[in-house]
């Protein structure tokens, strides 16, 4: 089975590995400012704890000798408060300091992972597109960084407060009590049991939610893209019935993971109500009976101690809903960075060439001569010019690894030869240009490019070779000038503009209201169909390739605009190898050769004429009166 058939399997999600990785990618980022964030976590940490246990010396050491004192001085005691106070405003700084800064690592974070996915789905095949909608894709890019916000920015840090809060307190009560200790101890085992097993219910439907928010967003992306379609065929309520349905599915989901989520800090502030009882009464059941050496200022300290350890807890009980929701998220980002990459074993390169003595060689500045650059196991390089010829061998495809879509089909196109392709609706002509620009890769046979394997080319060299026009324009919100750049990034004015007068399309575009600096809207709504369609094949037009794939370039034009496409299609294809695919009759009846295909196969090969005069299968769709090919594929008007 071929590579592209298999999409990667989903691995089973594991949360601590999930974390452990998004601790790894922030914290390889961020190796000088983290110790900072640290240092503050500890000095805020390390205040409340002094502010804790400076009470027991407060109230023992400075308080109970005033008391009952005729005449006290407060002068010890003022200076006391005041280092309470120097004590309060440290832990302020340390707050106000790592809060801070991560604010700062949780969006540059954001940022790298962005970058990450984006750079990275520019190298996924095809096929991850085709098994992943729009909405679902566009949710990690939204929905699942936005998670990973609140838990870097909040959730994170307050954890690590949280951490070492527990045990400086523990430390802590272990020294003033251990017999309290003990009590705290036990309230805290049965506290965690409780919080594990809500948490748990939790985090499974936390993920659910995550995944049904992307499977929401991705039906929401595809009825806003197709209302048109919608609207048309009266499917409103057919639509809004498959909505509501996905929705009630969201909706359960979230309301159980916010459910468990809610109820966990009732559970903990309950919880540190029962163990500052607990402590208050076996504290003074211990001070009276002259147990473990206890006295009023160490009762005291220990009770605010076990509010301090309460709050922790309780914050990460609390975080614990963000944390599964981010854990969600980020398998799910991960998922994408996961996934393999298109694979790219090709070492052929394509350069700039002139022949010196009649020798082809390599060369740095644009002489209009391009060849293939092809490393010798010597160290060598061998130049072979860039023809166009293509020659496709017995090749066989599937999409799936199960249904055959092109069995053993041969095509040779010689330079300058124009290629037709005909035949039904799925009958694998788009296939062809599909592996030809090695969208996909075969499952069996090879294609060549001037004698050479195309699995031996880099990708991006060969597709710079190839100018495609799809019958799905697609232009991009900018300038005319620069999407029609698009196809040459570093094409001058005037070279964009004598491609706009080769394909027409100057003349429509002098007439917008800032002429190729017309801003285009959204999906290019303010350009008719044809328009775009014309803008397409400017930008094809513009790459001066050897090679052209016209994918039902004009299926979009009406008759008389195609009339002035078609003159600057011809003066394009002049000189070029160009494999067509049309439905139009006019579009390849002066093809150097004609290929019908039916099911994957070649039936038929051979010029107009010949095809015509052998009056097969090529023959019926001219007369239009065969029931096996779509019927679409030609005009009613050409075929008569």
């Amino acid at each position: 089975m071929a590579s592209h058939n298999v999409s990667k399997r989903r691995k089973a999600k594991d949360p601590i590995k999930t974390f452990k990785r998004l601790l790894s990618f922030i914290f390889v980022r961020y190796k000088l400012l983290l110790p900072i964030v640290f240092i503050g976590i500890m000095l805020s940490t390390g205040a409340r704890l002094g502010m804790s246990v400076f009470l027991e010396v407060l109230i023992d050491e400075y308080i109970t000798p005033l008391v009952g004192v005729s005449d006290p001085d407060f002068s010890s005691l003022i200076s006391a408060l005041f280092i309470m106070g120097g004590i309060f405003l440290a832990g302020v700084i340390g707050t106000l300091t790592f809060n801070l800064l991560m604010v700062s690592i949780s969006q540059g974070t954001l940022r790298e992972l962005r970058d990450s996915m984006f750079s990275h789905m520019q190298k996924l095949p095809l096929s991850y597109f085709d098994s992943n909608t729009h909405g679902n894709l566009m949710s990690r890019y939204t929905n699942d960084t936005d998670t990973l916000r609140q838990f870097i920015t909040q959730g994170l840090p307050q954890m690590a407060v949280s951490i070492v809060t527990i045990v400086g307190v523990f430390t802590t009560m272990l020294i003033l009590s251990p017999h309290l200790t003990l009590v705290a101890i036990l309230t805290v085992i049965i506290n965690l049991v409780v919080v594990r097993k809500v948490v748990g219910l939790s985090g499974k439907n936390f993920s659910r939610q995550q995944e049904t928010l992307g499977k929401t967003n991705g039906y929401v992306e595809e009825m806003i893209s197709g209302q048109k379609v919608v609207k048309v065929f009266c499917h409103e309520e057919e639509a809004k019935a498959k909505f509501d349905e996905l929705n009630d599915k969201l909706c359960q989901h979230s309301t159980d993971a916010h459910r468990y989520a809610n109820i966990l800090m009732p559970i903990m502030i309950n919880f540190s109500h029962i163990q500052y009882v607990l402590i208050a009464i076996t504290g003074g059941i211990l001070y009276i009976n002259g147990i473990g050496a206890l006295t009023l200022g160490t009762i005291a300290a220990f009770l605010q101690l076990s509010r301090t350890l309460a709050m922790p807890i309780a914050q990460i009980s609390q975080q614990l809903q963000s944390i599964v929701k981010a854990l969600a998220g980020a398998e799910r980002i991960f998922d994408l960075l996961d996934q393999e990459v298109e694979a790219d074993k090709g070492s052929v390169t394509l350069v700039n060439a002139k022949y010196e003595d009649d020798k082809l060689v390599e060369t740095e500045e644009r002489t209009g001569i391009l060849a293939w650059k092809q490393p010798q196991p010597d160290g060598s390089f061998n130049y072979t010019e860039l023809k166009g010829d293509i020659r496709l061998n017995n090749i066989d495809f599937s999409y799936d690894g199960e249904t055959p879509v092109l069995h053993n089909v041969s095509v040779h196109a010689k330079p300058g030869q124009k290629i037709a392709l005909v035949g039904a609706t799925g009958a694998g002509k788009t296939t062809i240009s599909n592996l030809i620009n090695r969208f996909y890769d075969l499952d069996d046979g090879k294609i060549r490019y001037d004698g050479i394997n195309i699995n031996d080319i880099k990708k991006a060299d060969l597709r710079r070779s190839l100018g495609v026009v799809l019958q799905d324009t697609s232009l991009f919100t900018g300038t005319v000038k620069e999407n029609i750049r698009f196809g040459k990034l570093d094409a001058t004015d005037e070279e964009i503009y004598e491609a706009a007068r080769r394909s027409q399309a100057d003349s429509f575009i002098s007439m917008l209201p800032d002429g190729y600096e017309t801003i285009l809207s959204e999906e290019s709504s303010n350009l008719s169909q044809g328009q775009r369609q014309l803008l397409s094949i400017t930008r094809a037009q513009l790459t001066d390739a050897p090679v052209m794939i016209l994918d039902e370039a004009t299926s979009s034009i009406d008759s008389r605009t195609e009339a002035i496409v078609q003159r600057g299609m011809d003066e394009l294809m002049k000189g070029r190898t160009v494999f067509v695919i049309a439905h139009r009759l006019s579009t390849i009846r002066n093809s150097d050769k004609i290929l019908v295909l039916d099911q994957g196969r070649i039936i038929e090969s051979g010029n107009h004429k010949e095809l015509v005069a052998n009056k097969g299968a090529y023959y019926q769709l001219y007369k239009g009166s065969s029931n096996s090919f779509d019927e679409a594929n030609f005009d009613e008007a050409d075929a008569l």
